[in-house]
């Protein structure tokens, strides 16, 4: 199950990265409190979410060509160093008192620029810190393993702090965790790849990839998949604030109980993907958690009290991360390197670049028809689109 922590880069990359991920969920879960303490408006935290995740949208396909034609690990230490600047200057902003919501709009936009370059260098850095291809599949469900032990501790911790200090201690904790994931880097001993010379126009070099994993049956069908459960499905998680306060009667802890939930259930889906072998039946798996995902969304839209949302959220976290882990396996697996981190950086833009428009969507119905029937919908869309894909097949 953690045989892929027998390589020393991508062990340090593991550890680095578990302390770094708490952060960043503790920041997530802040910041949606913070917008929503601000300005009471579910709308708000579905625009906060657009703003986020459309840098990924506009620039994650021209950062794929970046990350084929230069140095992947030096990419990665930039970027984390960027973010790093991002908490903490939103973690002075809050704790001094002068937070304003453009600021958190402006460092929002900021962040999910850096963002946008970070993930395609990420996803493909994994081939470089690997000796083995053979353990590629296992590092990525070790990656979604990690990130979602974070998703679960991070919120958890971040409730209690947000209701005791409140919220500028978890942007500061986000900022000074980066510290442990940059050291990571650093620390690693890297064979860097050859990179052929390149003069293609980047436009070309975009081209080229678009046409490379848009040809390949299997590679389409899972980037269209992706893009409508994240559009639709993912959009959940900023109208969680609402859920919190409004739908269960709670406060910032039960934010972080609801958030903690839907890790716990990613966490145990990524035990699950880490035990396997290979890549035999991920097509059977991803469809039926796209399923188990939209469903769980059905059912956790029409719970009022808190032990049911968090046990509807259980499925729903395991649901979305073995589907978006088995997606992300089946294409490492077959595409070819000198093309990985265009193919890397379309799959993120239908994993995150398509986050934006369902969360204007799913803010815009939750103002009018309220959040549960909002997330209804998102879920009968998952359940559908699962369908036409396995119709397709997927």
């Amino acid at each position: 199950m953690f045989r892929a922590l027998r390589h020393k880069n991508y062990r340090l990359f593991f550890i680095g990265q578990g302390i770094s991920l708490t952060g960043t969920w503790m920041q997530q879960m802040a910041i949606g409190w913070l917008i929503y303490r601000l300005t009471k408006s579910p709308f708000m935290l579905g625009f906060v979410g657009f703003l986020g995740n459309i840098p990924t949208f506009i620039f994650t396909p021209f950062a794929g060509v970046l990350a084929d034609r230069m140095n992947r690990h030096r990419m990665l230490v930039i970027t984390q160093a960027l973010e790093m600047v991002q908490a903490l200057i939103l973690a002075a902003l809050i704790m001094t008192g002068k937070v304003e919501v453009w600021h958190i709009f402006a460092l929002t936009i900021f962040l999910g620029i850096v963002v946008s370059f970070d993930s395609p260098a990420r996803h493909a850095f994994l081939v470089e810190i690997v000796g083995k291809r053979e353990d590629l599949g296992n590092a990525i469900a070790l990656n979604s393993l990690v990130f979602n032990a974070a998703r679960l501790i991070g919120p958890s911790i971040a409730g209690i702090l947000v209701a005791l200090f409140g919220e500028g201690i978890c942007f500061l904790f986000n900022g000074l965790s980066y510290i442990a994931v940059i050291a990571a880097l650093l620390g690693m001993h890297i064979t860097h790849r050859v990179i052929v010379n390149q003069d293609k126009h980047i436009m070309r070099g975009l081209k080229e990839g678009v046409n490379y994993a848009f040809g390949n049956k299997l590679i389409r069908s899972i980037l269209l998949l992706t893009g409508l459960v994240s559009m639709m499905g993912m959009s959940y998680v900023v109208l969680m604030p609402v859920f919190a306060k409004d739908v269960v009667h709670g406060g910032a802890n039960t934010l972080g109980l609801l958030m903690g939930s839907t890790g716990l259930g990613a966490l145990i889906g990524a035990f699950f993907l880490a035990s396997r072998e290979g890549t035999k039946g991920l097509n059977g798996i991803v469809f039926l958690t796209t399923n188990i995902f939209g469903v769980g969304l059905v059912a956790f839209s029409f719970s009022r009290v808190l032990w049911l949302s968090m046990l509807t959220l259980l499925f729903i976290g395991f649901g979305m991360m073995v589907q978006m882990s088995a997606n992300n396996t089946i294409i490492q697996a077959i595409v070819h390197d000198d093309k990985r981190g265009r193919v890397m950086s379309l799959f993120m833009v239908a994993f995150m670049g398509m986050v934006p428009f369902g969360c204007l969507i799913a803010g815009a119905l939750a103002n009018r028809f309220g959040a549960p029937n909002a997330i209804m919908a998102s879920g009968l869309f998952c359940v559908a689109g699962s369908f036409l894909m396995r119709n397709k097949n997927l």
